[in-house]
């Protein structure tokens, strides 16, 4: 059977030492936190049907607010009222899936640049 060779000298993870990686996973960590917490005060505002129904929706993909423009309802418009609350929801959730890639993204560049990806 052969042994195998570790490099004991040397740091590990790309020229990174351990207390260093410590440090900046710690940092990062920080950084990840202040960015959700950032993410649970943005909103998106999403319209649909001509500005008829608005939808805004926090970066967390919380609802706030739903309004709805008066003079679309009617008995005979519901299905179509039904309709353009599920498009404005659906281009909120994606507004704000873009916002939360905005924000953290970056953070996970720096997880590659530690060998954690």
């Amino acid at each position: 059977m052969s042994k195998k060779h570790f490099n004991r000298g040397g740091p590990p993870m790309g020229g990174v030492k351990p207390n260093q990686m410590m440090g900046q996973i710690q940092k990062l960590q920080q950084q990840m936190m202040e960015a959700q917490e950032a993410l649970g005060r943005a909103s998106v505002e999403a319209t649909a049907g001509g500005g008829a129904v608005t939808v805004v929706m926090t970066g967390h993909q919380l609802v706030q607010s739903v309004k709805i423009n008066p003079e679309v309802v009617s008995a005979d418009d519901v299905e179509i009222l039904q309709d353009m609350l599920t498009a404005a929801f659906n281009e909120a959730v994606e507004k704000s899936r873009k916002l939360a890639e905005e924000k953290m993204g970056p953070l996970a560049g720096g997880l590659k640049g530690m060998g954690l990806f």
